[in-house]
């Protein structure tokens, strides 16, 4: 019998492809991230966790985040691949057939489906990483971190399921707001956090910790490409 994680990764996407995903390592870091910056930085990677479930939470900036991402703390880094839940709209069209073959997986972030939240919780349970933008979507205007209140529900929810699951905040910064050919890029990896309590009050004050601490290494990110604090 096929196992749940099989069966709701079937309905959902088609999991890390063997052929694909390998060629899209090379491409996109190889190629791609190393002709379009002439510097990428990674701060923190010692925060990483190597085995056990972990959600990358990362500031949202760019399109250019996902190949960072994957870059720093992907499969050649730590062993294991970059599970990203993505949009609906971004499931589609030719950047949805390779993200299908890419271990993406789609969330309707008005309403969240079981089967999706579900998946979630057994890659997990699966000892996989995660990665949840926090934001729900693309922030250029450098307005103060607000986050939605899907990834503390889905830590939550994991919890009580007797997940231990480390939540890694991450922050990306760019030497131009829109990033630009030959600029540099950073990406900051901050420690690891844990949701144990449940709740709207614990939730509130395990997003404002959180947000609080994405912000500190976006700073540092954007600091390391000479870009001031705000």
């Amino acid at each position: 019998m096929p196992s749940a994680l099989a069966t709701r990764e079937t309905n959902l996407c088609l999991g890390v492809d063997p052929f694909w995903s390998p060629l899209a390592m090379v491409t996109t870091q190889d190629m791609v991230l190393s002709n379009y910056f002439r510097e990428r930085i990674v701060i923190g990677s010692e925060n990483l966790p190597k085995n056990g479930p972990v959600v990358l939470a990362p500031t949202h900036r760019s399109r250019w985040d996902g190949l960072m991402l994957t870059m720093a703390a992907g499969r050649r880094v730590t062993g294991r691949d970059c599970r990203f839940m993505v949009t609906r709209t971004e499931m589609e069209g030719l950047q949805g057939w390779f993200l299908q073959r890419l271990g993406c997986f789609p969330v309707d972030q008005l309403s969240p489906s079981m089967t999706t939240l579900r998946f979630a919780i057994d890659l997990m349970l699966d000892g996989q990483q995660l990665v949840v933008f926090p934001e729900g979507r693309i922030n250029r205007s450098q307005k103060p971190i607000r986050l939605k209140q899907g990834l503390v529900r889905l830590a939550q929810l994991a919890d009580r399921k007797g997940v231990d699951v480390l939540i890694v905040p991450v922050g990306v910064g760019y030497s131009e707001i829109s990033p630009k050919p030959f600029g540099r890029a950073a990406i900051c990896f901050s420690e690891p956090m844990r949701i144990s309590e449940l709740g709207r009050a614990a939730a509130s004050d395990f997003n404002e910790k959180l947000s609080m601490s994405m912000h500190a290494a976006e700073q540092a990110a954007l600091l390391s490409v000479g870009r001031k604090n705000k």
